[in-house]
């Protein structure tokens, strides 16, 4: 019996590609492919500032050949305000340690730290029992004087009306006129020499009397105003049982509680006004010139960013401080609400005394590449994107330091997709 055969399968025909390319050509075409991959791969997963690079580049091709729609502006020569850059500290406008005027115990403190109050109100209050019978006792002194003197209701003092005074002057020319009657009659030989003599004895002494009532009435009267003036300081030290404040502002320290004994001169409290606040800066000797009475002042602190406080010019120093070469200027910031406070770090700008003139634009024209500003002049169809160099913002305009001139159009819209030479068309606003 025959052993089977096993004949091996018939070869498979070659794919049409292999049939029309010999074998090196083949390999040649497999590697190409594999290289085209690996470009492919590579450019697709390169790095985003490539991509980047390449979205720019095919925008800006697309902006140089496209036409934008921009609108214009003419740089400008204006007249404008510089400022000068200084610091300073925030004080408060007053500060007041109150103390006590009199000796006593404390018996009321209605005030705390931190309490607003009016000028004139109570902050302490020491006892007055014993200052209120002084003061009773020196008052009842001055009447009584007052009232030996014929003084009531607040008349004004006059010698003549003293009821000593006035009874003096009386008996002083009754005497005189009996005297002259007794110089008529003895003339006449109808009264004797004793009794003439007992007549001018009598004249004589009472208006000796008469000064002597006048000289007393003045003492007392001087006694009066001695009185008045115990009597003054008495009702003082009644008043100053209440220690007040001395200008509306906020209590920053109350020092003494109830029951405490305070003597003359004794801190009881601190308080200060902070609407408005005083700052003091510095200013350089170059820039004294610039600087005077009643300037605008800016001013900004860490605590509130971003905004921007004001104030005026009240003091310039009269000299140098010979060891900066700088001079001390202080401004006046209001301060309503009590938003800032004092001891506040302030950085500060003073408007100079003489307007600039600078080269303007709208803010809106310049823009900024990798730190660098630009602007793009308008000339027919076509700009020109020319480096600047930019110097103070005033409101929505910026100075234009060097890289234009006035009178030169630039655009203020569409800025991001403009490049040199795009071509452009002006819209009407």
């Amino acid at each position: 019996m025959a052993a089977p055969s096993h004949a091996a399968p018939p070869p498979r025909a070659p794919s049409g590609l292999a049939r029309l390319l010999p074998a090196p050509a083949l390999l040649a075409l497999c590697l190409a492919v594999m290289a085209s991959a690996c470009s492919a791969t590579a450019t697709t997963t390169g790095t985003p500032e490539a991509a980047a690079d390449a979205a720019e580049s095919g925008s800006a091709t697309a902006g140089a050949e496209g036409t934008l729609a921009v609108s214009v502006a003419r740089a400008t020569e204006q007249p404008i305000a510089r400022f000068i850059g200084v610091t300073g500290t925030l004080t408060a406008e007053e500060q007041a340690d109150v103390a006590a005027e009199i000796a006593g115990r404390v018996v009321a403190t209605p005030v705390e730290r931190g309490t607003r109050v009016g000028a004139g109100a109570e902050l302490v209050r020491i006892a007055e029992a014993e200052v209120g019978a002084q003061a009773q006792e020196a008052d009842a002194n001055a009447r009584q004087i007052e009232a030996r003197l014929g003084i009531a209701g607040g008349t004004a003092f006059q010698i003549d009306r003293v009821p000593e005074v006035a009874s003096a002057r009386a008996a002083a020319e009754l005497a005189r006129a009996d005297f002259e009657r007794a110089e008529m009659l003895v003339e006449k030989r109808l009264l004797s020499q004793a009794d003439f003599d007992r007549s001018r004895t009598q004249a004589e002494a009472t208006a000796r009397q008469l000064d002597v009532t006048r000289n007393a009435a003045e003492q007392q009267y001087q006694a009066l105003l001695a009185a008045r003036a115990r009597a003054a300081i008495a009702q003082k030290a009644l008043a100053d049982t209440v220690v007040r404040a001395p200008f509306s502002g906020v209590v920053e320290q109350r020092l003494v509680s109830v029951g405490d004994y305070v003597t003359r001169g004794t801190r009881v409290a601190s308080v200060m006004r902070t609407n408005p606040l005083r700052v003091e800066l510095t200013v350089p000797e170059q820039f004294i010139a610039e600087v005077s009475a009643g300037r605008a002042v800016t001013l900004t602190v860490d605590a509130y960013r971003g905004e921007t406080f004001t104030g005026i010019v009240r003091y310039v120093s009269p000299a140098l401080k010979t060891d900066t070469r700088s001079l001390v200027v202080e401004a006046v910031v209001e301060n309503p609400g009590d938003r800032l406070k004092p001891g506040f770090f302030a950085t500060a700008r003073i408007e100079q005394a003489s307007p600039d003139r600078a080269l303007l634009v709208p803010a809106a024209a310049v823009r900024v590449v990798a730190g660098s500003p630009r602007v793009y002049v308008v000339s027919g169809d076509r700009v020109e994107e020319r480096i600047v160099t930019t110097g103070q913002t005033v409101g929505e305009a910026i100075e234009i330091a060097t890289g234009l001139m006035a009178g030169e159009a630039v655009a203020t819209t569409s800025v991001a997709q403009l490049v040199d030479g795009a071509r452009v068309s002006i819209q009407q606003d």
